[in-house]
C-alpha cells in the first residue's frame, strides 16, 4: 500500500465532504452530519491548515482527519488543547490501518506546532491503543452527556496534562444550532 498522508488542500475539500458522508454512512452512533461539522470548522477561529490531513492511495483520498483548538477552562485557567473531530476512512479502505496512521500522524504534526493534549469523544476499544485515556482521570470534563469511557484524552508531550483540569470549551460550530 502506497499511502500518502499529506494536509488537506481547498482543492481537496469536496472530495473530502463526500469520504466523510461515505465513512459515516452506516455508523451506528452517529448523526451523519460529521461533513457539516468539517466545513464549519474549515471556516472558523479553531482550524488549523496543518491539522487537517488526508490519506492518498492511489491519487484518490481515501481518508481524511480534523483536528481544532479548543479550551479546557478550570475556575482559574484557561487551557489551550486540540479535539480530534472527526477520523474518516472510505468504508472500501476501512480495517487496513489508515485511520490509525492519519491518528499518528496528526500527533505528530499537533507535536511539531508546539500543542500538549487532544481531546476526544469516541469508541472506548480503538483510541486507547493510540496512548487515548479516559478524561476523567484528569479531572477533564466534557460538556455533554456522555459515558466516561467514551471522553477522552493524550498528552502529546510528557506531562503535557500536568495541572490541567476543568471543562471542555468546543468551538461554536460543534453546536448543530450555529
Amino acid at each position: 500500500m502506497d499511502l500518502i498522508l499529506r494536509k488537506e488542500a481547498p482543492s481537496d475539500y469536496d472530495e473530502v465532504l463526500k469520504l466523510i458522508k461515505k465513512a459515516f454512512l452506516n455508523e451506528e452512533y452517529s448523526d451523519h452530519s460529521e461533513h457539516l461539522l468539517v466545513d464549519r470548522l474549515r471556516k472558523s477561529k479553531s482550524f488549523v491548515p496543518e491539522l487537517s490531513i488526508v490519506a492518498e492511495l492511489n491519487k484518490k483520498i481515501v481518508g481524511h482527519i480534523l483536528l481544532t483548538k479548543i479550551q479546557i477552562n478550570s475556575t482559574t485557567q484557561s487551557f489551550p488543547s486540540l479535539a480530534l473531530a472527526p477520523v474518516s476512512v472510505h468504508p472500501d479502505h476501512q480495517g487496513k490501518g489508515i485511520g490509525g496512521k492519519l491518528i499518528l500522524c496528526s500527533h505528530e504534526v499537533a507535536r511539531d506546532l508546539g500543542y500538549q493534549s487532544i481531546v476526544l469523544l469516541g469508541h472506548e476499544n480503538y483510541y486507547p491503543r493510540f496512548g487515548y485515556e479516559r478524561a476523567d482521570t484528569y479531572g477533564i470534563e466534557l460538556p455533554f452527556d456522555v459515558p466516561p469511557q467514551n471522553c477522552m484524552v493524550i498528552e502529546l508531550i510528557e506531562n503535557g496534562l500536568n495541572g490541567v483540569q476543568g471543562l471542555v470549551k468546543y468551538a461554536k460550530e460543534f453546536n448543530i444550532n450555529n
